[in-house]
């Protein structure tokens, strides 16, 4: 028996590793009719760059703020400059959300954030 619960340790450990990626997973609602949007509770502005970079606009990110408030699949819709883009992915990741809901629930939502930089 010590034998068999030796081999099936390993198995077991890896197991356990991948629960929390399944337990993550959960339906991604588009906003709309009864669901009740995400509400910032924490947010961190970007960083500027580099000494001498000046630019002026918006950087539309897109991400899914999950049932328990937390920013997931950050990326840019609309680019400014590549480091201005990574500079406003970094702030946004660090959010912090009142999550939506639906039906009372928490759920998770898709949502599109401008980041505006002027003449930096």
């Amino acid at each position: 028996m010590v034998r068999e619960l030796r081999r099936g340790l390993p198995f077991f450990a890896l197991l356990l590793l991948f629960l929390p990626l399944r337990a993550a997973d959960e339906q991604v609602y588009d906003l709309g009719p009864g669901i009740t949007p995400p509400k910032v509770t924490h947010q961190v502005a970007p960083e500027h760059p580099a000494q001498g970079f000046r630019i002026s606009g918006t950087v539309l990110i897109g991400l899914v703020v999950s049932s328990k408030g937390e920013p997931t699949e950050v990326h840019v819709l609309r680019s400014l400059e590549k480091e201005v883009d990574q500079s406003a992915m970094d702030a946004v990741k660090q959010w912090q959300f009142e999550p939506a809901r639906k039906n009372g629930d928490a759920v998770a939502v898709k949502v599109q954030i401008e980041i505006r930089f002027h003449d930096m």
